[in-house]
Order: structure tokens, then C-alpha cells, then sequence
């Protein structure tokens, strides 16, 4: 009998300890920018590794999907790839800490085929004229003589905002020239890479053979979409990466974004591709 309760006894203790391991265990969930993604969805596996009883999800849908999360409570971390707005900074008044973990490059992009043909560099008026509808064939521009392909992007995305704002004046200007509205920089990059005819933007981080950033400016003043730029601030259109947390936000939570700012957090960020705040 008292073999029996013996069993009983461990049985119960060794119930009560996988209980408590897994009451002790947190998912997180990080939502937003897919330009913010690479960096976050990195340093969760990392932070993962050293602190095994915390694990954090990582999806995109845009910075605006990522501030939505916070105003609607769905996430315990945001991504975002530009400022709040006016009106989403009045409903999340004093509810959310923004720390900024990189700066980048919004790259105005084209197709190897374009940038091959002549085109190197554009002002911030023939941007604009082209996403406008003004300016429809790369022969305008000295380039080939090709319709152009003109992406751009869904309302909620930060690299949109950030655009917008620089080039057309408004973060919400109508874009009447555009050929497509993509969604993720995946999707936007292999738009680019699989037309002989494109212009897109995108993050500094996503360019390759495919997919050329050209200078930006009048002339001998024009400036490439690189690092070097984004730090000395000579480059028209970059802007900070963010991650937002609630002011409520689960300490494990907290600690992931001090390890975002950590030394090793910010060698993260410089292998993605983005400039680091340290």
C-alpha cells in the first residue's frame, strides 16, 4: 500500500512540475512592418535560443496593421516603418512606448532592363510625375522606349507612407500613373525583378541585380538610396524603424526590446541590411 501511494505521490509531483513548466512558458506577437519583419523575426529566434521558455511570433500586413494592434490590443509588439500619424497618436495617447531600433532607405527602385537602358537617377519631380501619370515612357527619361510599369503600394504600408509624403507632398496622395498596387517587399521586389519596364520603392535592404536603386536629386546633386547616405541624412527619403510596445506589455516583452537596442540586437539590424541607432 504505501508503495502505492508512493507512486501516486510522484506521479503527482512530476504533473505538477510539467504544469508549471508550462504555465512559466509566453508566446508573444510581433505585427507589422515586413520591413521591420527580417530584424524582428531574426532576434526572436536568438532571443528564442537564450531564453527557451519565451517563444514570439512575427507576421507582417504593414505598418498599419502593426499600429492597429496596438490600438487594438492584438499584439504585444508592433512593427512600424514610419511615424504615427496624428490621429493614431490621439488613441494611443500614453499607451505605448516607440523604441527606434534602425533608420533605412526608401529606394526608389526600377527594373535592370530601365536602369541598363539610361536611367540612372530621377528628381523628385519626375518621380512624382510618373506616379502622377504625367510621365508614361522611359524614352521621356532617357531610357528605353517602354510604357512604364508603375507599382505602388497599399495604403497601410509604411514604405507607401514614407513615399508619399516625400515625393507627392501628402502620406495619402492618390497615385493616378500606377500600373499595380502591391503588398509585402517580397511581393514588390519580384514585381520589379520579373518586368523589363518597372519603378517601385522599396527598403535599401531589398535591392539586388534585379532590382536597381537609382539617385535621387537635380543633377550632380543626386543621391544613392545606401547607408552612407541614410547616416549623414543626405538622402531624401529615409526614415526610422520602430518597434511599439504597450505601456502594459508583458515584462518578457520589454526585454526582447532592450535586446533589440543590445549590441547584439543592433549586429542584427546591420545584417539585415539597415542602419543601426547605436
Amino acid at each position: 500500500m504505501k508503495r502505492t501511494h508512493y507512486l501516486i505521490l510522484t506521479l503527482a509531483i512530476l504533473l505538477f512540475g510539467a504544469q508549471a513548466q508550462e504555465v512559466s512558458a509566453i508566446t508573444l506577437h510581433a505585427a507589422g512592418s515586413t520591413t521591420v519583419l527580417p530584424v524582428v523575426s531574426t532576434a526572436a529566434t536568438v532571443y528564442h535560443q537564450q531564453h527557451p521558455d519565451v517563444t514570439i511570433t512575427v507576421s507582417g500586413g504593414g505598418s498599419g496593421v502593426g499600429i492597429a494592434s496596438m490600438i487594438q490590443h492584438t499584439a504585444e509588439i508592433g512593427m512600424a516603418s514610419r511615424e504615427i500619424d496624428e490621429e493614431e497618436a490621439t488613441k494611443l495617447k500614453d499607451k505605448v512606448d516607440v523604441l527606434t531600433i534602425a533608420k533605412d532607405a526608401v529606394a526608389v527602385v526600377v527594373s535592370k532592363a530601365v536602369y541598363v537602358g539610361g536611367v540612372h537617377q530621377l528628381s523628385l519631380k519626375q518621380i512624382a510625375d510618373i506616379y502622377r501619370g504625367k510621365i508614361k515612357n522611359w524614352k521621356a527619361l532617357g531610357g528605353p522606349d517602354a510604357q512604364i510599369f508603375v507599382i505602388d503600394k497599399e495604403a497601410s504600408r509604411g514604405t507607401r507612407h514614407v513615399f508619399a509624403e516625400a515625393v507627392l507632398g501628402d502620406a495619402h496622395a492618390r497615385a493616378a500613373g500606377a500600373s499595380v498596387i502591391s503588398g509585402s517587399n517580397n511581393e514588390e521586389q519580384a514585381l520589379v525583378a520579373h518586368s523589363n519596364q518597372a519603378i517601385g520603392m522599396l527598403s535599401n535592404a531589398w535591392l539586388n541585380d534585379a532590382v536597381r536603386g537609382i539617385a535621387v536629386g537635380e543633377g550632380s546633386k543626386a543621391v544613392l538610396p545606401d547607408i552612407q547616405h541614410v547616416r549623414d541624412g543626405s538622402y531624401p527619403i529615409s526614415r526610422n524603424l520602430h518597434v511599439l510596445l504597450p505601456k502594459n506589455a508583458p515584462d518578457e516583452a520589454r526585454d526582447f526590446g532592450r535586446f533589440l537596442l543590445s549590441k547584439q540586437g543592433q549586429t542584427i539590424v546591420k545584417k539585415s541590411g539597415y542602419l543601426s541607432v547605436r
